[in-house]
């Protein structure tokens, strides 16, 4: 039962005594004299000749500038745009600019305007459709902040999963690995900054008011995007919506020890409706007909990769997980005013995919529909496998891609519930592997025995990330990637029988593997 912001507040202020408030971002005074110095950057297909690059400040921008070129010494080109913008509790500005008519599959050097590097920041653009060049990319799906006030070697009462402590943590191990990389895929649930109320609850934070939670949530929020910098600073973060952008307190937090339980009546504006999410980036939905961060597509070499939203804006009558009525009850979206917009687009894009020069074809969505889960509504979205499934088999995708459960499981290709008798050797079904095994505070879930009888590898023990690796327009590897150490704890292989229209094709035998 929801309770009203002025009552949660009045419990909370009962409840949580410690008046103490979690750090939040530095002001504008102890980083520049202006608060213009960039801070969070963060990089951004724009199709296959531009880019987006996005950073933060403490000021607004008049008119956000970046300067780049082909040499660290000559940057002698610039992009600005007006998009210097802010939403209630943010500390800070998102500044976005689109630069374009860029080179492929070249690198520059680029700084953002009043820059305190003195070595410019670098980034490659996307390998046109069509280039067969084998590459690789990381995915990391239900990413939270790490360190003292996110996933370290110590968690609060009640919670399990730490560090162990000589683990190297997923954003650190990603980063070991960012010159092997492309770039980084995250479908949903970016920072965990709503898990602020859960964290102090079970005293792993200092206590505050519920009043002034919205302080602990946007420093969560700043810290994770600084520490996300080294990676996103040079490789393309390529972005989803997950459940944990839409609200300020975790989908609901209960404080069992005083019978009470927060809902989302306790957010404040900037914290609901996944606002933060909406004003920090900008992926390629102008370049793919999609809609804002949440559903587009972009090709890189012989990939064409979509971005789905399973949050919201389902369509055929069906009411996402985050809109009013769905299973987390959240007041979000939707965010099309068109019926069944977002199928519609789906169905369009797929439908003018180039097999011959994109014939691989890679969907991602924060929800599963095909795990070794608890089977609720708030788990398993049968709901998008209604909505998706059927176009996926229309336009044979090959992987589908989830998180949401924090598990790792790889699964056979998949139709209907039903196994693909060729398994990984040329199946007609789309491969759905499930990795939510990213890391973040109190990080990991159980997986549900027996396992789904179309699991084939499955643990949840070990925090980790997903490589994957395209090698020609017919073999295309997974693995999952321990963050700890670095080492491989599942690879499978699937063999697609095809052939791409191009020459001298490195052919690797005629079998998937893995299964």
């Amino acid at each position: 039962m929801r309770c009203s912001l002025v009552t949660a507040s009045l419990t909370a202020a009962a409840v949580l005594l410690n008046p103490a408030v979690a750090a939040p971002a530095a002001s504008a005074s102890s980083t520049s004299s202006n608060g213009t110095t960039p801070m969070q950057i963060r990089l951004a297909y724009a199709g296959p000749t531009g880019m987006v690059v996005s950073w933060n400040t403490y000021s607004k921008l008049e008119r956000p500038t970046v300067r780049y070129g082909l040499s660290p010494w000559a940057l002698d080109k610039t992009a600005s745009s007006n998009v210097s913008i802010t939403y209630p509790t943010s500390t800070t500005y998102n500044n976005h600019v689109t630069i374009t008519d860029l080179e492929p599959d070249t690198l520059y050097f680029y700084q953002p305007e009043n820059s305190n590097s003195t070595v410019p920041y670098t980034f490659k653009t996307s390998r046109p459709a069509g280039d067969h060049t084998p590459y690789t990319i990381a995915v990391a799906v239900d990413l939270g902040l790490m360190g003292p006030d996110g996933l370290t070697t110590h968690v609060g009462q009640g919670a399990a999963n730490p560090l162990g402590p000589n683990d190297t943590n997923t954003i650190q191990s990603i980063q070991q690995n960012l010159n092997e990389i492309d770039f980084l895929w995250h479908p949903g649930d970016i920072a965990y900054a709503d898990y602020w109320l859960k964290e102090e609850i079970q005293g792993f934070l200092p206590n505050t008011t519920i009043a002034d939670g919205y302080k602990v949530y946007e420093s969560l929020l700043n810290q994770y995007y600084d520490e996300m910098t080294p990676i996103t600073a040079y490789k393309p973060y390529m972005v989803g919506p997950g459940n944990h952008e839409a609200n300020c307190d975790n989908g609901g937090t209960t404080d069992k020890k005083n019978n009470i339980t927060y809902t989302v009546s306790i957010c404040v504006p900037g914290q609901t409706n996944f606002t933060g999410y909406i004003n920090h980036f900008r992926m390629p939905s102008p370049q793919s007909n999609g809609l804002g961060n949440f559903w587009y597509s972009f090709d890189h070499g012989m990939v064409h990769y979509v971005q789905l939203d399973t949050e919201t804006d389902l369509g055929h009558g069906f009411i996402a997980p985050d809109e009013p009525g769905g299973s987390e009850g959240e007041d979000a979206g939707p965010f099309s005013t068109l019926r069944d917009a977002q199928t519609n687009w789906l169905e369009q894009d797929l439908a003018s995919v180039d097999r011959s020069k994109t014939p691989w074809v890679v969907v991602a969505g924060h929800r599963p529909w095909y795990a070794s889960a608890s089977n609720d509504s708030s788990t398993i979205c049968e709901a998008c496998r209604e909505v998706f499934e059927p176009l996926f088999l229309k336009y044979s995708v090959d992987l589908v891609l989830s998180g949401h459960v924090h598990v790792y499981e790889r699964n056979a290709p998949i139709r209907t519930f039903d196994v693909d008798p060729n398994e990984l050797n040329n199946p007609s079904a789309p491969w759905y592997i499930t990795n939510g095994a990213a890391g973040h505070y109190d990080g990991l879930d159980s997986l549900v025995y027996p396992l789904q009888p179309y699991s084939r590898a499955a643990q949840d023990t070990a925090y980790g990330w997903s490589r994957l690796t395209f090698h020609n327009c017919t073999h295309l590897t997974h693995e999952f990637v321990a963050s700890r150490n670095g080492t491989v704890l599942d690879s499978a292989t699937l063999f697609k029988d095809r052939k791409c229209g191009w020459e001298h094709e490195e052919g690797q035998g005629q079998q998937g593997n893995g299964n």
